[in-house]
């Protein structure tokens, strides 16, 4: 018989980066929380109404991932999703936070964008 499951609470995702403060600003832009930590190698920012926040780790051999995914390519582990009321208003303020449109969009309400360091993150409509 298999244990009750011990209380688990995500308190994070973590992104890692070449300069966390610089990627840790550039998701402050883009979705107006605020940073709660931010020391050498490691920054966080939160919702301002709590929960699971998102947190940049220094890593000195960052290689971006490649989207789509290729053989022998930097492979993507994870990436964000952000439900938005309005796709082209959230696309075109992503661009002017310092995101790029990815070149490859697999379908037409979501939309893919590269963070300034190339990790994936996907803006969509409600219900996609």
């Amino acid at each position: 018989m298999a244990n009750a499951p011990l209380p688990f609470t995500l308190s994070g995702v973590v992104l890692d980066c070449p300069d966390p403060r610089e990627l840790a600003g550039f998701y402050e832009r883009l979705l107006g929380w605020p940073r709660v930590q931010d020391e050498e190698g490691w920054a966080k920012i939160v919702p301002r109404q709590g929960g699971t926040g998102i947190s940049f780790q220094a890593e000195a051999h960052f290689t971006a991932p490649v989207w789509p995914a290729a053989p022998g390519a930097q492979q993507m582990q994870v990436h964000l999703d952000f439900e938005v009321a309005d796709l082209a208003a959230a696309v075109a303020h992503a661009v002017d936070c310092g995101a790029r449109l990815a070149s490859y969009q697999p379908q037409d309400d979501c939309q893919v964008l590269l963070d300034p360091v190339g990790h994936p993150f996907c803006v969509f409509l409600p219900g996609a």
